[in-house]
């Protein structure tokens, strides 16, 4: 689950949409089943979230750096942290440090 990067100005969204589609496939080569969220920050971002959590039950929830790293964001992230708890209360949460590590961070919690 992360901020859209296109949502980001100044950042290469197309950049960094491609590398979110190689985690996806790494995900894939590891036998394990994945999605993205990309949100923005706006008023459509919850019913986003909660869309993508109830489609199925979740083993473990990874956060993008996108939305606990930057302070302007923090409402978000308790957003999303508060939201995951409620409509997927048994994924674990998890935490990467960028975009190329998503599937090691799930993998702790796996």
């Amino acid at each position: 689950m992360g901020i859209d990067p296109h949502a980001v100005p100044g950042l290469d969204g197309d950049a960094v949409s491609a590398a979110l589609k190689r985690e996806l496939v790494r995900f894939g080569e590891r036998g394990i089943d994945a999605a993205t969220v990309l949100v923005t920050w706006d008023g459509a971002a919850e019913a986003a979230i909660v869309g993508a959590l109830v489609t199925r039950p979740w083993d473990v929830v990874v956060v993008g750096g996108g939305i606990r790293k930057a302070e302007a964001l923090l409402s978000l992230f308790e957003q999303v942290v508060n939201l995951v708890r409620r409509h997927a209360p048994g994924a674990a949460i998890a935490f990467n440090t960028g975009v190329s590590d998503s599937v090691e961070a799930a993998e702790r919690w796996l």
